[in-house]
């Protein structure tokens, strides 16, 4: 079995998920077309690293709200549209908030088994010209049999949030020191090694990120009104306490995010340096209702594979969806907490769905490399009580 390394990693900076409306401006990167924004990040990761493009065997794309301006094989396009090689094709992955990471795992995967030398995975997600659930178009994805194997039905993921909040005991004020102490990380960290700048149609360059918030405190997110409450939920669910809001969310984002993965020997022969290789994976299913619990499981699963235990592990990154996520995760491992998204996540820097998982990756690289680091862990909650795990070993 040949060894998957990651020769790098980069991402786009992250624009809040808003498009223009009422003379309001939009998000620093809401002009710009995914496509474009996506094949921007592809060329400068090609170009970086000084590689022919055309030796890319394939370009797997994370993806989730596939319709519209990202309908279509969307990394397809990005690749065109960054002036790459018409040669080399692509595939569009939805594993929902995993997506990007599933193309990083799927990526990898080929490169052990001896199918590719060369693979980008990549990811992209414009909430702010595709808006969040607008691939349904109005329809029901879920269907009769689901409906009734789980009467009265599914809930949203801002639901299953306050399921865990109320199941592990997390009152409102530990939502939001979490989520505090989410941006002032995010703040703190020089973010400048992972991220590429991209330009857009004006020539605005945008090369920091949009969403951190300085100075947020416990105090000023207290202020914040819950947003999943229903008399509906709060009737079917009376013991949850209403604790999740905007402040202690993950973000709705733009952004995208591409790594360059290939075979141990094929870096050696063109003379580059892997920052890490990949050493384990996993995946889980859980409960559709409580949801979000998945990255639990996953974990417990990529760890026995890996042979390692969690002390053995430098930095987790646990996609903050929503603050009870991570919490609960951590509560569960008995994690230690300085190891736990140490330089920010997604309630700070954003969620851009289908670009989330391989911007984990990036982060994660990075933050090994920044403290001196040996093993990686990334995991991510997705929709419909799913989760990706993968361990990473930087050299």
């Amino acid at each position: 079995m040949h060894t998957a390394v990651i020769v790098d990693a980069v991402r786009s900076p992250l624009g809040r998920g808003r498009a223009p409306r009422d003379g309001k401006p939009g998000g620093s990167l809401s002009s710009l077309h995914p496509v474009d924004l996506l094949g921007q990040v592809m060329r400068q990761l090609v170009e970086r690293n000084g590689i022919d493009p055309a030796m890319v065997d394939d370009v797997i794309t994370g993806c989730v709200s596939q319709v519209g301006e990202q309908s279509g094989p969307v990394g397809r396009w990005a690749w065109l549209a960054a002036g790459l090689p018409e040669s080399v094709p692509s595939v569009t992955v939805h594993r929902a908030c995993g997506s990007s990471q599933q193309a990083a795992d799927f990526a990898a995967q080929g490169v052990m088994s001896g199918v590719y030398d060369v693979v980008v995975a990549s990811g992209v997600e414009s909430m702010s010209r595709i808006p969040m659930g607008t691939a349904r178009i109005g329809q029901d994805p879920f269907g009769p049999s689901v409906a009734e194997r789980y009467a009265p039905g599914l809930v949203p993921q801002g639901i299953s949030a306050e399921i865990i909040a109320a199941k592990w005991g997390f009152d409102r004020t530990m939502l939001d020191e979490f989520s505090a102490r989410s941006h002032e990380l995010a703040c703190r960290t020089d973010a400048s090694g992972e991220i590429v700048p991209v330009v857009l149609a004006d020539g605005t360059v945008v090369s920091t990120d949009e969403t951190p918030r300085p100075g947020t405190t416990v105090e000023g997110l207290g202020q914040l009104k819950a947003s999943f409450w229903s008399e509906e939920m709060a009737v079917r669910f009376p013991e949850l306490g209403w604790h999740v809001t905007a402040g202690n969310s993950s973000q709705l984002t733009d952004g995208a995010s591409a790594v360059l993965i290939m075979s141990e020997e094929r870096a050696a022969q063109l003379g580059l340096t892997p920052r890490a290789r990949f050493h384990s994976f996993g995946l889980a299913g859980d409960d559709p209702i409580q949801m979000l619990t998945g990255p639990i499981p996953a974990t417990e699963k990529v760890l026995k594979r890996s042979g390692l235990s969690l002390d053995q592990i430098d930095h987790y990154e646990v996609n903050e969806a929503f603050a009870p996520v991570p919490l609960a995760w951590a509560h569960h491992f008995g994690a230690d907490l300085d190891r736990l998204n140490p330089r920010g996540g997604a309630i700070a820097l954003g969620h851009p769905l289908g670009a989330s998982g391989a911007r984990l990756l990036t982060t994660m690289l990075n933050g090994l490399e920044a403290n001196g680091g040996r093993y990686g862990l990334q995991t991510m909650c997705e929709a419909g009580g799913m989760a990706n795990a993968t361990i990473i070993e930087r050299f």
